[in-house]
């Protein structure tokens, strides 16, 4: 299949539609208002529907309705959109509706501003709803790997019936790339809704009698069993979505350990700390919830030091230090307010730390 040249908003609206997704709803915020806009007039060609919502909060409840009857449902926006979505989100993680959703993130707090950012590191991985619940989340780190984990992530959501999200950024989403497109599934028309999806609510005509979804729980052994039973899903995904790419861990002396965007460069800084004499290798956690913890265990014994990098002022780098359990000491590299550090910064850095820590 040959390749097509794409801006990545656009290639990410693109997958969705190939996905088979039926209905998107959105409201503009930079950097992905190229999402919207691409299917606006891209879904209603496939046969799908879409809808520009007043606000966030309007457009993840309109999703929340659309993907209760059973069809695949989209939605995207960036880092302050996404924090206005957090109760539907956990309204639709406790009805066991599946959805995806994703995230160009941007720099915060707050509105903060339109460039790349990974800030929203503990805002999908932790989450901002109210109870228990988690949603798998995953960060790619090129157009391509976006593309294919969008088109993949719906089969994802139904199997656990529950929301799925794709953490990428100002930098992918606003660059282009050559990138091979998925063959189209069609849409399945709601009367067409299998039986194998329960969640879809009466009216499909595949359901005897009525199928209400609702949160609710007043008696709280109800609840706890609800709860309880999510928790058994959440542990099978915690086994089996765990994704993860390594390059040069058995002979390294500095380990990254960097997702998205800033694992692109922590791979060109690992080729300037060769040609100065020092090995470095990396960890892309592909999976950030669940987190791929296994993955230190292929850390070779040459090891000194292991670098958080990222575009955040350490969100990750608590799991990190989880997931090294004191084996090798654990530093951070970062920058924030939307500034991207250079390859040359970071290996600088790198290379300051390792001394320091070669000294104690």
């Amino acid at each position: 299949m040959s390749k097509i040249l794409m801006k990545g908003n656009e290639a990410f609206g693109e997958a969705a539609i190939r996905a088979g997704v039926k209905c998107y709803f959105g409201y503009p915020i930079t950097p992905q208002n190229e999402v919207p806009e691409y299917m606006s007039h891209e879904l209603p060609k496939a046969g799908g529907a879409f809808l520009q919502a007043e606000s966030e909060l309007a457009a993840i409840n309109m999703a929340f309705g659309a993907a209760a009857s059973g069809g695949r449902v989209f939605i995207s926006t960036s880092s302050p959109g996404l924090a206005l979505m957090q109760e539907g989100l956990g309204f639709i993680c406790s009805t066991e509706v599946p959805l995806v959703a994703l995230n160009v993130s941007r720099g915060g707090p707050g509105v903060g501003g339109i460039q790349p950012g990974q800030a929203d590191y503990l805002q999908v991985t932790r989450g901002g709803y109210n109870g228990d619940a988690k949603i798998p989340v995953f960060a790619p780190a090129t157009i391509q790997e976006c593309v294919d984990l969008i088109y993949e992530c719906f089969d994802i959501a139904e199997k656990y019936r529950n929301p799925v999200m794709i953490l990428a950024d100002a930098m992918l989403g606003q660059m282009m790339e050559p990138v091979e497109l998925p063959p189209k599934k069609e849409i399945t028309p709601v009367a067409d809704i299998p039986k194998e999806k329960p969640w879809a609510i009466t009216g499909t005509g595949q359901h005897e009698g009525r199928n209400v979804i609702y949160s609710l729980r007043m008696q709280p052994d109800v609840l706890e069993k609800h709860v309880e039973k999510m928790f058994e899903k959440y542990a099978r995904a915690e086994r089996e979505l765990v994704r993860y790419n390594t390059v040069g861990l058995e002979d390294a002396e500095i380990v990254f350990v960097a997702f998205g965007t800033m694992s692109r460069l922590c791979a060109e800084t690992m080729e300037l700390l060769a040609q100065r004499g020092v090995k470095a290798g990396l960890i892309r956690p592909i999976s950030l919830w669940p987190f791929p913890d296994k993955a230190f265990d292929e850390i070779g014994p040459k090891a000194k030091l292991v670098i958080s990098t990222e575009l955040s002022m350490g969100q990750m780098l608590y799991d990190v230090k989880v997931a090294a359990q004191n084996r090798w000491p654990v530093k951070l590299i970062h920058r924030t307010g939307g500034i991207v550090p250079s390859s040359i910064e970071i290996a600088d850095r790198a290379e300051q730390l390792l001394k320091e820590v070669t000294a104690q």
